[in-house]
């Protein structure tokens, strides 16, 4: 299979483009999680559905990871000693075709993680072996300049939510449903966003 280029998607190809990398490379290890890449993400977005979150949220849920989710965007290992940045590679791919709100859940995530061990120490309770080693790796808690800071993006609540997806989409013991379920919701994201900029 030809792999897609990312430098020539539009609003009717983005959607194939994300299900293309799912099919081909989300049976990855995710980390040393007890699930794969594509079943971490899709756990995300069926958690968010669970709790009739709106769609916007359940696209972001299930895109949260796409930058490290395969090797075109950038890959992440135990054995790594520097972060790889995959939010912004994700959200990089992902700017051109979705609304701020998605984008900021995809950019952010980590800094979320960074943001509640240090709001919410509680949070680091939560953590995997794989979460810790990569928050030292992005910094550590953030200090309080970082949290005031963080604390001024408009889409903090929706952004911390979808941290908390993430966290909880690491479970060996669910049953989700396929990207190509979600497909149909991810183009109406898609749709709206191209509607609402033209």
């Amino acid at each position: 299979m030809v792999k897609p280029n990312p430098d020539t998607l539009t609003p009717d190809t983005i959607v194939a483009f994300l299900g293309d990398i799912f099919d081909r490379r989300g049976g990855e290890e995710y980390l040393g999680e007890p699930v794969t890449m594509a079943e971490h993400m899709l756990q995300g977005a069926h958690f968010a559905e669970e709790a009739n979150e709106p769609e916007v949220i359940i696209v972001s849920a299930l895109l949260h990871d796409i930058g490290h989710f395969t090797s075109e965007f950038g890959t992440f290992s135990m054995d790594d000693v520097e972060d790889k940045y995959h939010e912004d590679a994700g959200a990089e791919v992902l700017e051109p075709f979705f609304p701020t709100l998605v984008t900021d859940c995809v950019r952010y995530h980590v800094a979320a993680k960074r943001y509640l061990c240090a709001a919410k120490p509680s949070y680091f309770k939560r953590l995997s072996e794989a979460s810790i080693h990569s928050l030292n790796l992005q910094g550590g808690p953030m200090d309080a300049d970082e949290v005031a800071a963080f604390e001024k993006n408009p889409n903090l609540k929706d952004i911390v939510k979808v941290r908390y997806y993430d966290e909880a989409g690491k479970r060996a013991d669910i049953k989700t449903k396929s990207f190509s379920y979600y497909a149909p919701m991810v183009q109406r994201i898609v749709d709206a966003h191209a509607a609402a900029a033209s």
